[in-house]
């Protein structure tokens, strides 16, 4: 029975006090139905606060994470569908990554790298007042030998051996790159050329 069911209920003739609270199976049937309403709401309303509101706190906590899983599940489902265009990128970087350690000279052949340094400079028309390796640095998997160098010439012979350094089967680098008035009215050029190789096992190679 709902509430709009009351109305049909007639407790006009029903006096309370005369009912007996120890013999409550004697009461009037109207007066059964509202009580038992009313202890149906109170036990509803009592459920509904100490276990419901809980269960629905619950569920809130369940459903947010479930919008969490959901979208984890998403990225991870997209970088599966990449994955293979991933391992295409990665094996390309090996590629790439092989191809410049090949251009790597090894140990023992940084002596003639050092001689085409010389010779490329002479070439180009440079007179050379300097030319000093100095201490060889270990890198991750690779060393570095710096070597500082001072050339007379003019603007043109600088151009020529910097390209012909550029263009060597090794791979070094210029640094340092200062140009000034030299001697017999000549410009004077000072620059760091490193040039590397692979460390193997052998030379120390860090793990």
């Amino acid at each position: 029975m709902n509430l709009a069911a009351l109305k049909d209920i007639d407790l006009k003739n029903i006096d309370l006090n005369d009912l007996d609270l120890n013999n409550a199976g004697s009461w009037p049937l109207p007066v059964k139905i509202v009580v038992a309403i009313l202890v149906f709401a109170a036990v509803a309303a009592g459920g509904w606060w100490f276990d419901w509101k809980n269960q629905a706190a619950t569920l809130a906590s369940v459903q947010q994470e479930e919008q969490e899983l959901r979208r984890q599940f998403d990225i991870r489902q997209k970088r599966a569908a990449n994955l293979e265009a991933y391992e295409q990128q990665l094996a390309e970087m090996q590629a790439s990554f092989g191809a410049m350690l090949r251009q790597l000279p090894s140990r023992a052949e940084v002596a003639k790298l050092l001689v085409d340094i010389s010779q490329t400079g002479l070439a180009s028309g440079l007179e050379f007042e300097l030319f000093k390796p100095g201490s060889e640095i270990k890198r991750e998997f690779y060393a570095e030998l710096p070597v500082s160098i001072r050339v007379h010439g003019d603007y043109n012979q600088f151009a020529r051996f910097v390209s012909g350094v550029a263009n060597l089967p090794r791979i070094v680098t210029l640094h340092d790159i200062s140009i000034k008035n030299g001697k017999d009215n000549r410009l004077s050029m000072d620059l760091i050329a490193k040039t590397y190789w692979y460390l193997d096992d052998n030379d120390g190679a860090r793990k």
